[in-house]
């Protein structure tokens, strides 16, 4: 699951067709990937309702700011053609992740993994390990396709330390000196 994030201008205007050769590449790589719009999903309305409940009100942006992969299907939120396109591709890179991810550990493995190891809520190790590897790519992107001063911008650290702290994801890693040493030691190897 990601949500947007702000990003300095790109070093090159990505466009649609960007966005498609992604998806393209990503569906090469995962013959089964399908592209699931939240809006109208009941499935989706389901786990609205339920990250409501489990964050006391907390998380209530799932259906509009948030993308998530579950196995080979990804849910995108209201909206998600609006945004930019170098948002999308790092939306999607992210995702990338967590597909791979789900073809390591399979759907019992990473339902584990995220919901269980230390506290579903409050304190979940295995949600923020898993998280961080995908939040990388996040940064990642950024720097690849928008230079290193977007990856070190002020408004992505902000982004990505909230998913980790806040009920965005039932405050998976409530430390946030912890996520920031993660962020520099990722910024210090791809955009020194």
């Amino acid at each position: 699951m990601v949500s947007a994030a702000p990003t300095p201008g790109a070093r090159r205007v990505l466009d649609d067709a960007d966005v498609r050769t992604l998806e393209d590449e990503m569906r090469r790589e995962f013959p089964r990937l399908r592209f699931v719009a939240k809006d109208g999903d009941a499935f989706s309305r389901l786990v609205d309702v339920a990250l409501r409940i489990a964050t006391l009100g907390g998380q209530r942006f799932y259906m509009t700011r948030y993308v998530t992969t579950i196995g080979a299907t990804i849910w995108l939120p209201s909206g998600w053609e609006r945004r930019s396109a170098l948002d999308r591709i790092a939306t999607l890179r992210h995702e990338r992740v967590h597909l791979r991810q789900f073809r390591r550990f399979g759907l019992v493995g990473m339902s584990v993994l995220y919901l269980l190891p230390i506290l579903p809520i409050g304190l979940a190790y295995g949600r923020a390990r898993l998280e961080w590897e995908a939040y990388a790519e996040t940064i990642r992107a950024h720097a690849e396709l928008a230079g290193p001063a977007a990856a070190r911008s002020p408004e992505l650290r902000a982004h990505v330390l909230r998913q980790f702290v806040s009920s965005a994801y039932g405050w998976m890693w409530p430390f946030p000196r912890t996520v920031n040493r993660w962020i520099d030691a990722l910024l210090d190897e791809i955009a020194p």
